[in-house]
């Protein structure tokens, strides 16, 4: 139903394209230039002007920061992907291709599910099969997590959501098999090239998510504090892993990767913007769009992990605590345009929301709260499915 969804938004986008969007033009076509043997995307020789490229420049829009010709924001990996369907035919990749959409969104219509198969996946272990429904019905009728894979004016920031949401479950699960009398750096290097692959995937598409590495290692360290030792040991190695990873998408040039890290904004922080209210209604904004049954469900759920006990156990305080820092690190980057953190802060209140109320429908009241909750998805999905057929009208 989610792909379903997000097809259809390709099709209708399709039909009433009046152009292309700058930005994506310019993402592809660096990715294009470098995956043909031309400059690494995001660096001075790449980032050159309108006229050289042909291709309008983002930067005038705002949606591209440079510092000495480097974008701040970005690894030539978010380029990279952007560009890889239309390696089939290098030569031609402008808006009049048929199938151009399809072909443009096609890495983050891949994205977008695989997240959706992991946020079933993390539920289902977390809460059980009503915890893993509830999670996955959110996420299948989210505007935004539709809009993010599919619309044309996306910055295409679902890449390292995916890595986001994966880096920091997965250092969860490894952290949970330090408990087991094992060798554990060598047993682990499947969970390890997988933690270091997520932190690349996030990293990679937006620098600021770089510090959910640090999250990560703390979480660890929150579930497994007898093994602070090997904690260490594992997270040093899945750190080096994704530095190889991005080192790569550099094509192995150390100086320009370097210099790539060097100019990366890897925490954009103002606190005076956690006092502006303006910041507070945007996010507020955000996740009513991105979600509107939250702005139901996610109260409910939060008076009842505060008044109830039962409910403030480690798998619904780990995702509460990382959207609330995602929220915080969203309202702090007042000038930065990218959606990396709203989207995976949306996410993580999936998990939440879908644990508490898996826990309620433990309770004397399940059925009453099966009803409600029912009611609340169905309508939410009903109204979006509207909203997508209305769309598609002239």
């Amino acid at each position: 139903m989610y792909l379903l969804q997000c097809l259809w938004l390709v099709r209708v986008q399709t039909l009433h394209a009046s152009g292309t969007d700058s930005d994506q033009a310019l993402r592809i076509y660096m990715g294009l230039q470098q995956w043909k043997g031309g400059a690494i995307a995001g660096t001075p020789e790449s980032l050159r002007s309108e006229a050289a490229t042909g291709v309008p420049s983002a930067a005038r829009s705002g949606h591209l920061r440079v510092r000495d010709g480097y974008d701040q924001d970005r690894s030539p990996l978010y380029y990279l992907i952007a560009a890889a369907p239309f390696l089939v035919r290098p030569a031609s990749w402008t808006a009049s291709l048929p199938l151009w959409h399809l072909l443009a969104g096609a890495p983050y219509l891949f994205f977008g599910v695989m997240l959706g198969g992991s946020l079933w996946y993390v539920a289902r272990r977390l809460y059980g099969n009503g915890g893993g429904y509830i999670a996955l019905v959110l996420y299948c009728f989210s505007p935004a997590m539709i809009v993010s894979v599919s619309g044309a004016q996306s910055l295409g920031e679902m890449c390292g959501v995916w890595g986001a949401f994966g880096a920091i479950w997965t250092a969860i699960a490894v952290a949970h098999t330090l408990y087991a009398p094992r060798e554990v750096v060598l047993w682990n290097w499947r969970r390890i090239l997988l933690l270091g692959l997520s932190l690349a995937l996030a990293a990679g598409n937006q620098f600021s998510l770089g510090v959910l590495a640090v999250v990560a290692l703390l979480m660890m360290l929150w579930v497994a504090p007898v093994r602070k030792r090997a904690v260490f040991a594992i997270w040093g190695a899945a750190c080096g892993v994704a530095l190889t990873l991005l080192l790569t998408s550099y094509f192995f040039h150390p100086a320009l990767f370097w210099q790539g890290m060097v100019h990366g904004r890897w925490l954009d922080f103002e606190p005076r913007a956690l006092a502006a209210s303006v910041a507070y209604r945007h996010n507020l904004q955000a996740i009513a769009r991105g979600s509107p049954p939250l702005m139901l469900a996610l109260p409910v759920a939060l008076v009842a992990f505060v008044s109830w006990k039962r409910a403030r156990y480690f798998g619904n305080v780990a995702p509460l605590a990382i959207a609330a820092l995602l929220l915080v690190l969203a309202m702090a980057a007042p000038s930065f345009p990218g959606e990396g953190f709203q989207l995976a802060a949306l996410v993580f209140l999936f998990v939440f929301v879908a644990g508490v109320f898996a826990d309620l429908l433990e309770t004397r009241h399940g059925m009453l709260v099966m009803a409600a909750l029912c009611g609340l998805l169905i309508a939410s999905a009903l109204w979006n499915l509207m909203e997508l057929a209305r769309a598609a009208r002239p």
